[in-house]
């Protein structure tokens, strides 16, 4: 069983700066894409960033210039920096992880989606 295990999230005031974490548990072979999405009050889930395992990056063009996604394969690990958060980045920050499980004998592992259980951020103005 893969389980994801994120911190870091808090309050914080408008112009600050927020890092949440996301570690990956478990038996598997490796991890792919890791990722954050975030859900604000009353809205859908969107993505916010991603990164796969050679470190190419993706951005949501909001948090564009002000986020960074960064990961330690070693630690199988994904991390986001938030820089000059705004009100409207005040969310719940979920982690994912396309994880390839490990083979069985001769059947060949398997890639399963994993989330973490959110990191509750607060972004006051």
């Amino acid at each position: 069983q893969v389980q994801l295990v994120e911190s870091g999230g808090g309050l914080v005031q408008a112009g600050g700066s927020l890092r949440v974490s996301c570690s990956a548990s478990g038996s598997f072979f490796s991890i792919n894409t890791m990722a954050w999405y975030r859900q604000a009050p009353g809205k859908q889930s969107e993505l916010v960033a991603d990164i796969n395992s050679a470190g190419s990056t993706n951005y949501a063009d909001s948090v564009k210039g002000r986020f960074t996604i960064s990961r330690d394969n070693a630690k199988n690990t994904v991390y986001l920096r938030m820089n000059s958060l705004k009100p409207e980045d005040t969310g719940v920050y979920y982690c994912y992880a396309e994880v390839l499980t490990n083979s069985v004998g001769d059947v060949a592992g398997s890639y399963l989606e994993v989330w973490g259980q959110g990191t509750l951020v607060t972004v006051s103005s």
